[in-house]
């Protein structure tokens, strides 16, 4: 598949397109296009998959640097996505960023809860392209897809887990690289990325619940095009997920939870808690 600069979307709708190249194969991993990969990563993240205690099990983490000794990752324990802020800035309109990591001093085989979906890995059974397809009318964002996709799959049934081993490196600093938000630039003019991507942002928000972001109060309503076939799942609420994970939308502050941090399950799950005893 192949895009003109001036025909890119950004990330997020990248990831729609590739979704699209799907031709029926059991597992989907996603990853950005600046990795690197341990030998067998493909069979290692089937594995976790199967270890986990879940029917619709997700792997997904911050990879490592892209210069790992994945040997040596293999014996240790991988990293949790753990800790959300909400953005400062006014470029990320208070969207839901992911920062904060869990580590544990004991490697597992069963992949430990999460509750976060990274954008840069993630594997899953194929099934999801059906149940939570990717949302095409999310353009020219950056921050806000993880938030975003780590609730729908939540609330359409599917658990979050981050890997037991680490699989995949990524090449975090680019800095001489060219960004899609200067792509968005030259394409229309300089400075437009910021308000167009908080206009958009919109459309991810009011599924969060953030009370700005209500339906009624925005405008225009194209910003919710089709919303309904890619929003939030009947298996569980946006409620039970912003109370797991800490999140208060309304107050924009932070709910102390602790279950990812000592790699606890949450309360959904506590009846699994005796397989992440490390004594």
């Amino acid at each position: 598949l192949h895009v003109n600069e001036t025909e890119s979307l950004g990330p997020y709708a990248a990831r729609y397109f590739a979704s699209k190249l799907w031709d029926g194969e059991s597992w989907f991993l996603q990853i950005d296009s600046h990795m690197s990969f341990a030998q067998d990563w493909d069979a290692t993240s089937v594995h976790m998959l199967k270890k986990a205690p879940s029917e619709k099990p997700i792997i997904s983490h911050y990879p490592p640097g892209h210069d790992a000794d994945f040997e040596a990752e293999a014996r240790l324990p991988a990293p949790r996505i753990c800790g959300p802020v909400f953005a400062g800035s006014y470029v990320e309109s208070q969207i839901v960023r992911l920062e904060g990591y869990g580590a544990d001093s004991v490697h597992l085989e069963t992949p430990r809860f999460a509750p976060f979906v990274a954008a840069g890995y993630f594997v899953a059974h194929s099934d999801f392209l059906r149940e939570v397809p990717f949302d095409p009318f999310l353009p020219w964002i950056f921050m806000g897809e993880e938030i975003i996709m780590s609730a729908r799959f939540w609330t359409h049934g599917y658990d979050i887990f981050s890997p037991s081993t680490s699989v995949v490196g990524h090449i975090y600093v680019r800095r001489h690289k060219p960004k899609f938000w200067e792509t968005v630039g030259r394409l229309f003019w300089e400075g437009i990325h910021s308000p167009l991507s908080s206009l958009v942002l919109e459309r991810v928000k009011t599924q969060l619940k953030y009370p700005e972001s209500a339906r009624d109060l925005i405008k225009p309503k194209s910003v919710f095009t089709a919303l309904d076939k890619y929003t939030m799942g009947k298996k569980r609420s946006i409620d039970e997920y912003l109370k797991m994970v800490g999140l208060d939308p309304v107050t924009k502050t932070l709910n102390e939870t602790n279950w990812c941090e000592t790699g606890q399950p949450p309360e959904h799950a506590k009846h699994l808690a005796y397989l992440y005893k490390t004594e």
